[in-house]
């Protein structure tokens, strides 16, 4: 298991995020104090409403009872140019 600090950890992701890819555990530590722990993720197939299940059999969550309300509506087209391309035209 490794450690690294704050500053050293955020200067050097990729070499410690390598580490964890092969399965190793990292700390993370803010003034010699251990203050977080970043672990492989495996990849998991599972549904949201299995993953939730055994908080739903405890009684702390519960899922939407009606239909949520997805309608978005359109993008309002307007005269000119793009926001977009009036930032790139200013940084220029």
């Amino acid at each position: 298991m490794l450690t690294a600090g704050i500053k050293e950890f955020k200067n050097k992701l990729s070499h410690y995020l390598s580490f964890v890819k092969n399965g190793e555990d990292v700390l993370i530590s803010e003034r010699g104090k251990v203050i977080a722990r970043v672990v492989k993720e495996e990849p998991q197939n599972i549904s949201l409403r299995h993953a939730l299940h055994p908080l739903i059999m405890r009684g702390l969550i519960t899922f939407p009872t009606k239909e949520l309300n997805r309608d978005i509506p359109e993008p309002i087209k307007v005269p000119g140019k793009p926001v977009s391309e009036m930032v790139i035209e200013d940084r220029r």
